[in-house]
C-alpha cells in the first residue's frame, strides 16, 4: 500500500505530556553549555579584568581569544545543532563571494531536533550579549578608555556579524530585512484604512 499510515495518541493528555517533555527537555547539553561559556566569559574578564591583574596586553589577549572562540563555535556549532540553522561564505570559481544562509527543513518523517529550551538558550545568548557589548563601547567612549574600545569594538564585531548572520537564516536568506519591514508596515496601514472605511459605512 502507497498510502502514509500515521500513529495517533488515544489519549489527548498522554500525547500533550509527552510533547512538552520534548520541547523542554536539552538535546545538546554540551552545545548549549559553550553557547553561552566564551561569550559570558569574555564579558566576565571584561568586567573583572582591573581586579585580577594590572596587564592590558593579558586582558586583551584573553578577551579576544574567547571572543574568537566564540564565534567559531556559535557560527560553526551551536547554531546548527540548537536551532537547525547555519551561515558561511563561499567563493565561486569567477571569484566572486557569497553569503548562504540555511535553515534545517524538517519533514513530515522526521521530528524536530531542537527543542524550546535549547532555542530560548540559544536567542537569549545570541541577543543579549551584543547588546552588552554595545553598552561597553558607549561606555569606553564616553570615559575616554581609548585602549579598551578597540577590544570591545572587536566584541561588537564578532557576536553582532553572528546575531546578523542567524537572523538571516531564521527570516529567510531571500528576503530582505528592509523590504520584509516596509511590507509589514504596509499591511498595517491597510488594514487601518479598511478598518476606518467599515467604520464610516456603517
Amino acid at each position: 500500500s502507497s498510502e502514509d499510515i500515521e500513529d495517533v495518541s488515544l489519549f489527548d493528555a498522554d500525547d500533550d505530556l509527552s510533547r512538552r517533555s520534548k520541547k523542554s527537555k536539552i538535546r545538546h547539553p554540551v552545545a548549549s553549555f559553550f553557547h553561552l561559556f566564551f561569550r559570558v566569559s569574555a564579558i566576565a574578564v571584561y568586567l573583572l579584568c582591573e581586579l585580577l591583574t594590572s596587564s592590558f596586553i593579558a586582558c586583551m589577549v584573553t578577551i579576544i581569544l574567547l571572543l574568537s572562540c566564540d564565534f567559531w563555535a556559535v557560527k560553526n556549532v551551536t547554531g546548527r545543532l540548537m536551532v537547525g540553522l547555519r551561515w558561511w561564505n563561499q567563493v565561486d570559481d569567477d571569484g566572486r563571494s557569497h553569503w548562504i544562509f540555511e535553515s534545517r527543513k524538517v519533514s513530515a518523517q522526521r521530528t524536530k531536533t531542537s527543542s524550546e529550551a535549547e532555542s530560548r538558550i540559544f536567542w537569549l545568548g545570541l541577543i543579549t550579549c551584543p547588546m552588552i557589548w554595545v553598552i561597553f563601547a558607549f561606555s569606553a567612549l564616553f570615559s575616554f578608555k581609548v585602549k579598551w574600545l578597540a577590544v570591545v569594538m572587536m566584541g561588537v564585531v564578532l557576536q553582532g556579524a553572528n546575531l546578523y548572520g542567524y537572523i538571516r537564516c531564521k527570516v529567510g536568506s531571500r528576503k530582505n530585512l528592509t523590504s520584509m519591514a516596509t511590507s509589514y508596515l504596509g499591511k498595517q496601514f491597510l488594514r487601518q484604512t479598511v478598518a476606518k472605511e467599515d467604520q464610516t459605512g456603517s
